[in-house]
């Protein structure tokens, strides 16, 4: 391969974006120029964020970001110092008004699960209808069991049901007095890695059927992103972009959301004309996305993920030598490999396992994305607002 030609273009491939039909949805939460401090310290500053009737929505972020102090606003276990919060179209805080969490008819699925020790499962779920009619209270828990696939264990009690039966008993207790909306805070963090995978399938499952709007918290990328409909990446207070998993993943509004988000490399270019000229040679301005003509003759920094490059043996192509493999890691199916690039740049790719690449050995490396690629003005933080997704 030429190394001018790194790219086809992706005219032919693009769909124009339409608004997803989630946007036509009622709101169901609203939070409103929302503040929260702990003394001195300003936790949330100016937090605005609204969520769809019947969606799950993800907050992700570091720890100390604000995600947990939210989600404990939105249930009631904190007051805000400023601002809003509207469940249903009903203040239940801000402005003088405060709706204790009893009241808010939201469900909170605790990290720790937080289950009875002393009762069996069905007494767990039926825990918050004790107001319920004894017949309908049985046919409530009844419905529950089966909703999460443990309709068989009534009878257990918590020590006697493994971690993720725990959890779905959990879910199905928050789910159980019909809430307006369910609030899980860190709801895997105690489950083993292979339990974590097939929980989140489950509980998004469960959370589907049931009808029910929810608000998660994780630090957990991959999480966020296989369970979510939106994500919402907060940093320092602020929510810094929300939207759809592939949408954050792929077209990051701001270089603190590309690097959590997974691996990203930054690759310097010159735009000019219909290209962008880059030190792995050109890239259609086609496959950069958004990037305007008034960019012309300016310099941009591209978004590479491992996942967007290839590396080759140099002595197995005919193309120059771009760098050098100065890492190597291992993942089973696939291997991360860090180059070197002669101009001082540091790339990752991402390998199938069978690929061999040596430490120290001299790899020309192409851009092989499929998909448009995001872009940062050299020097800034965030993408410039006329450019930033949708």
């Amino acid at each position: 391969m030429a190394n001018g030609q790194l790219l086809t273009s992706a005219t032919d491939a693009r769909q124009s974006r339409t608004p997803s039909p989630e946007s036509d949805k009622d709101v169901v939460l609203e939070l409103d120029g929302v503040a929260k401090r702990y003394g001195t310290e300003d936790v949330i500053s100016d937090l605005s964020l609204s969520v769809r009737d019947g969606e799950i929505l993800t907050l992700l972020g570091p720890s100390g970001c604000g995600k947990t102090t939210t989600l404990r606003l939105i249930a009631g276990l904190e007051r805000p110092n400023a601002g809003t919060i509207q469940l249903q179209e009903t203040s239940v805080a801000g402005e003088g008004r405060f709706v204790p969490p009893e009241e808010r008819g939201t469900g909170v699925v605790f990290q720790e699960f937080a289950l009875f020790p002393h009762l069996t499962s069905r007494e767990n779920v039926a825990f918050g209808l004790q107001e319920w009619d004894e017949p309908d209270r049985e046919a409530r828990v009844d419905e529950l069991l089966e909703l999460v696939g443990l309709e068989d264990h009534g009878e257990d009690y918590p020590d006697e049901l493994s971690g993720g039966q725990q959890q779905r008993i959990a879910l199905a207790r928050s789910l159980a007095p019909e809430p307006e909306m369910l609030l899980l805070d860190e709801p895997f963090s105690n489950l083993d890695v292979d339990l974590r995978v097939e929980m989140r399938e489950e509980v998004r499952r469960i959370i589907k059927a049931a009808g029910v709007t929810a608000v998660s918290v994780t630090h957990d990328q991959e999480e966020a992103l296989s369970i979510s409909d939106r994500v919402a990446v907060m940093n320092e207070g602020d929510i810094e972009q929300i939207d759809t998993p592939e949408q954050v993943f792929q077209q990051p509004e701001s270089r603190f959301v590309a690097g959590f988000l997974g691996h990203a490399s930054f690759l310097a270019g010159d735009v000019r004309g219909d290209h962008v000229d880059t030190a792995l040679g050109r890239v259609l301005r086609d496959n950069v996305n958004g990037l305007a003509e008034q960019y012309n003759g300016t310099s941009v920094d591209l978004l590479v993920r491992p996942d967007d490059v290839t590396a080759y043996p140099a002595a197995d192509t005919d193309a120059p030598a771009d760098g050098t493999v100065v890492y190597r890691r291992y993942l089973g199916p696939t291997v991360l490999y860090r180059v070197e690039l002669d101009t001082g740049e540091t790339i990752e790719c991402m390998h199938n396992h069978s690929d061999r690449i040596n430490l120290d050995e001299r790899v020309a490396v192409r851009v092989t994305a499929d998909h448009e690629l995001a872009w940062f003005p050299v020097g800034q933080r965030e993408r410039t607002p006329s450019v930033a997704a949708d």
